[in-house]
């Protein structure tokens, strides 16, 4: 007996009986990207999509551009910033200092020296 939870004829994963005629996939065409591991990379898009001008190689990460021979190079990452330097962008040597002076200051009255 069904406990009502089922959906009769049908089953998981089914799809809808579409007729053929009653829709046409969209046309594309392939672009070719070339990284400079010599790595090809082809992307299909729509045929009235304009294609960029670098894609980026799923193999190594590095830009691939449409010229086979002259691939674009290696972008230059931002260098790692710690977190001091990020704290000195917002703040004077002014402001830094007191802000120490209050921390020191806090951690000796909650140790019981005197300042």
């Amino acid at each position: 007996m069904s406990n009502g939870n089922v959906i009769r004829g049908t089953r998981i994963g089914s799809t809808p009986d579409r007729p053929t005629e009653r829709y046409e996939p969209a046309p594309c065409r392939a672009v070719t990207y070339w990284c400079r591991n010599d790595h090809r990379v082809e992307i299909r898009m729509a045929a009235e999509a304009s294609p960029p001008d670098v894609w980026d190689c799923p193999r190594c990460g590095l830009p691939a551009g449409r010229d086979a021979q002259n691939p674009p190079g290696r972008v230059r990452p931002e260098p790692y910033k710690t977190h001091l330097a990020y704290v000195k962008e917002r703040r004077t040597e002014e402001e830094g200092e007191a802000i120490l002076a209050e921390a020191l200051a806090a951690l000796r009255r909650r140790r019981g020296r005197p300042e």
